[in-house]
């Protein structure tokens, strides 16, 4: 026990601190902060000046991917240095991790995330910002180890990763929070207003469509080429849990997207950004059935090119939900990507955008009374609009003001970190994985939708049979397709050693 009738300075109790104190003990002793900070004799305000915080009051964060999208997931995490961000990870820190790595000059760099976490006992949290194969893998290797976790959308590659994640946040008592940050948008509130006060009526429809891909799909995969493959690249960390292969040019950094080992399409790049909008409003809970049907090249005559390791150049997805208290009905929802969108209905003027700007991405929610029309919920204005068949209407902004990076979405999570597990921090933030979990099982459905679309076998007259274009039905609890044994192998994926989930 610390004598309090002795007068420590900061720097001995600092030392006290880190010699007698393991890393949970440091995490609690973070979270109360302010009843420990009674024992300093020194008022911290003449210590370091107004907004002076401990260095014990700090987060140590660390980042997993550290450039692209990861170069502003860590910057807003690090609430503009009131944490400290102490270790960086990437593949690759020639590229945009290299500004990344300028703007925190004290963090340690890493090349692979294992031999991070292995070694910087002191991290409390870290975001994870990688293409989507590497997601669970790291989520589970930082969660094993009790330090939280933010993880860029989708949360994992697959649905067996998302439910393995959503239930180890809970036994290892982690805050997580996964990036679709329009979460966040306070917007969103007007929705769910009108979806409460039964604005629109009972709802049995809704229809999303994007603009993606915008990167290379339904293409063949790029010929691997190893003497391309740039210096600064560790290009097996890059593989990661995926297959061993030599480095395939155009992956890295960003056209990973369109190929299933490490990308999930469309669906993964903006489904949470989409489908969140209705899931979050309407409570929508696990699928029952999903189907679709993908758009075709033809490099030859008559002959479809067959391209089963990557995502199509377009798709139609049918996914079905039960009534929900919200809904009053069972809800139909439509997902159409490659450019395609659903007709433009009556209610809404001719002249005006359906969705978002040009109507390139957007969601409609479809009641007996009227509809709700909105925008992609990225950072870009949600634009929610109420049109009712009697006439009335009611439009939000159509420029937003954000008041902080990204809604707050990091900050809100770095705040639940320091706040702990099941404080009201935590369980006000609007994508942690209890509620991620599910609504990204639920994006991921549609994919194994398309995978199963592309299985094909040959019969008696030497043919190819496309034998799993049917409705797939989903046990949403026991995690399986109960009429489709083969489609049950896209729940998850074959890992390479190290990397298991």
């Amino acid at each position: 026990m610390i004598n309090c009738e002795k007068k420590l300075t900061l720097t001995e109790l600092i030392n006290y601190k880190m010699k007698n104190k393991q890393r949970d003990t440091r995490r609690n002793f973070i979270k109360k902060g302010l009843a420990a900070s009674s024992i300093m004799i020194v008022p911290r305000h003449v210590l370091g000046g107004p907004g002076y915080m401990a260095p014990s009051d700090q987060l140590n964060l660390a980042a997993i991917g550290s450039g692209g999208k990861g170069a502003s997931d860590i910057n807003n995490a690090s609430v503009k240095g009131r944490e400290r961000v102490s270790a960086l990870c990437d593949v690759d820190f020639s590229g945009s991790a290299s500004k990344t790595a300028k703007q925190f000059p004290k963090a340690k760099q890493y090349a692979d995330y294992r031999v991070m976490l292995d070694k910087e006992k002191d991290i409390d949290a870290v975001t994870i910002s990688t293409p989507d194969h590497v997601h669970g893998p790291a989520a589970v290797y930082a969660m094993e180890r009790g330090i939280h976790v933010y993880v860029q959308k989708p949360m994992t590659h697959n649905i067996r990763e998302a439910r393995i994640l959503t239930q180890m946040a809970r036994d290892k008592k982690v805050v997580t929070q996964m990036g679709n940050q329009g979460g966040s948008n306070p917007l969103l509130n007007m929705v769910q207003n009108w979806i409460d006060t039964d604005a629109i009526g009972a709802v049995s429809e809704v229809k999303i469509w994007t603009n993606r891909p915008v990167w290379p799909q339904g293409v063949a995969m790029p010929v691997p080429d190893p003497s391309s493959k740039p210096d600064a690249l560790n290009w097996d960390l890059w593989l990661g849990p995926a297959e061993e292969k030599p480095y395939t040019p155009n992956m890295h950094p960003f056209s990973w997207r369109g190929w299933w080992d490490y990308g999930t399409g469309a669906l993964g790049d903006v489904g949470c950004h989409l489908i969140d909008i209705p899931f979050r409003t309407l409570g929508l809970k696990y699928p029952t059935a999903a189907e679709c049907s993908v758009g075709s090249v033809f490099s030859k005559m008559w002959t479809p090119d067959y391209i089963p390791e990557g995502c199509p150049p377009s798709s139609l997805i049918t996914i079905n939900f039960e009534a929900t208290e919200k809904t009053k009905k069972p809800i139909q929802m439509t997902w159409s990507d490659g450019g395609i969108r659903p007709p433009h209905p009556e209610i809404i003027p001719a002249n005006s955008d359906i969705g978002g700007t040009d109507s390139a991405n957007g969601v409609l929610i479809i009641g007996e009374k009227g509809i709700i029309s909105t925008n992609i919920n990225d950072s870009s204005p949600l634009m929610p609009k109420l049109y009712l068949y009697d006439g009335t209407t009611d439009f939000g902004p159509e420029v937003e003001k954000m008041t902080e990076p990204e809604y707050g979405h990091q900050r809100k999570w770095v705040d639940a970190c320091k706040a702990g597990f099941n404080s009201k921090e935590h369980l006000a933030l609007t994508s942690s994985f209890d509620y991620a979990g599910p609504m990204t099982e639920t994006v991921l459905m549609g994919n194994l939708a398309i995978r199963s679309f592309m299985l094909r076998k040959e019969n008696a007259r030497g043919r190819m049979d496309f034998y799993a274009r049917k409705k797939l039905l989903w046990d949403g609890e026991n995690m399986k397709i109960t009429n489709l044994e083969e489609a049950n192998q896209f729940v998850t994926r074959t890992y390479r050693e190290g990397f298991k989930v």
